[in-house]
């Protein structure tokens, strides 16, 4: 039996919002280059699935770009779809072109990134942003905003500019770990002040950087965030971004939290877009990777059989995988007696040691567990049934 959260790992929150960022922040990956089709498709799929609102790329880049927004546009999803747009007038007119109702407008909160972009003019910033949500207002659009390295800004000011997009008409703010320096620690203090100071929802951005980017989106909806950004396969910038599956299936296994997604097609939704992406998932990563339900250890493997609570987190079933039991190096006799069990032989008990002593033998040279085929043709042949 699976348990589904721990009561004293369960904060008091409100539902939260996935905010899938694959077709934006994904793309912007090193290397990465979805086609309009692809855009499209994976789109249509994580829509299928129930995701609740898709940033889907960035209008102001026009080409095929803007074709492929406008083509998503078309189709009539049931998740609110996003533009990402800088503090510019011309790129929220391209958001509109794309027919999009809703966006989102990036601004820098840091002292470093004000400088750089706005060379250290903060009030400059601020009224540029301020002039962009009237207009985007003007021309009917939702508008969220978003404080690019809100981790390093000053906790005042980035209240203050939150506060100041409230007042101007903005129904969200983005908190942003831009270059993913924050523990989980740190960023439920500074969301939670952010939290507390707004009336609007609070969105959380992460980076993977540090390996936190998950963790750190949880940390920032027990403080009080209602909305995460993820990626498929924790895709994005440099080390990536907030993990979609891992980040709905920790909601809902350590907060209790369920997000209403289809989280049995995880798994296919993950090979689709590695596909897309030409980068394959390391068989370790979480929730989707090819070893997340494999058994070799022989400790492990025993305990599964016996219980699949005792090495399982959750049923396989719930992300759209198989349990897995194989032979390798550190396999033990219950587990090998029950996959030969499986395939009609059943061993004396010294046979079936010198077949394990085998098995780790192989497996060490070949440095990989075995397939069936590589396990049967290590059993003795005068030990095989002649049915089999």
């Amino acid at each position: 039996m699976y348990a589904s959260s721990h009561p004293l790992c369960s904060p008091t929150v409100k539902p939260v919002l996935i905010n899938d960022t694959t077709l934006r922040d994904g793309e912007q990956a090193a290397g990465i280059a979805f086609g309009i089709e692809e855009k499209v498709a994976i789109a249509k799929f994580l829509d299928a699935i129930g995701v609740h609102e898709l940033e889907v790329g960035i209008p102001a880049m026009g080409h095929d770009e803007a074709q492929a927004i406008r083509a998503i546009a078309d189709l009539g999803l049931n998740a609110h779809l996003l533009g990402w747009n800088r503090a510019v007038i011309s790129d929220i007119e391209a958001s509109i072109h794309c027919g999009l109702r809703r966006i989102h407008i990036s601004i820098p909160v840091s002292d470093m990134q004000i400088q750089v972009k706005f060379g250290g003019r903060w009030v400059a910033m601020l009224e540029r942003l301020r002039d962009c949500i009237n207009f985007a207002r003007d021309h009917g659009l939702e508008v969220s905003v978003g404080g690019e390295d809100s981790s390093r800004a000053d906790e005042t000011f980035l209240i203050d500019a939150a506060q100041y997009a409230q007042e101007w008409g903005a129904f969200r703010f983005r908190f942003c770990d831009t270059v993913g320096i924050l523990d989980p620690f740190s960023t439920h203090d500074k969301v939670k002040k952010l939290v507390d100071a707004l009336d609007i929802p609070v969105e959380m951005h992460t980076h993977n950087d540090m390996g936190l980017a998950t963790a750190n989106a949880l940390a920032g909806v027990r403080a009080g965030a209602t909305s995460v950004n993820t990626t498929v396969n924790g895709l994005g910038e440099r080390a990536g971004n907030a993990a979609l599956e891992e980040v709905v299936m920790s909601l809902k296994q350590i907060y209790g939290i369920k997000a209403g997604i289809k989280t049995q097609h995880f798994l296919e939704l993950s090979r689709f877009v590695a596909k897309s992406v030409q980068c394959p998932v390391p068989p370790w990563k979480a929730i989707v990777g090819e070893n997340t339900f494999a058994h070799e250890s022989g400790i492990h493997a025993h305990g599964v059989l016996k219980n699949p609570s005792t090495y399982e987190p959750f049923d396989p079933s719930e992300v759209g995988r198989q349990r897995r039991l194989v032979v390798g190096k550190h396999s033990g006799r219950h587990l090998l007696r029950q996959l030969l069990h499986d395939h009609g032989v059943d061993l004396s008990a010294e046979n079936g040691q010198q077949v394990l002593d085998a098995v780790r033998d192989r497996s060490v040279h070949l440095k990989r567990n075995l397939t069936v085929d590589e396990l049967l043709s290590l059993i003795p042949k005068t030990a095989i049934p002649s049915s089999c």
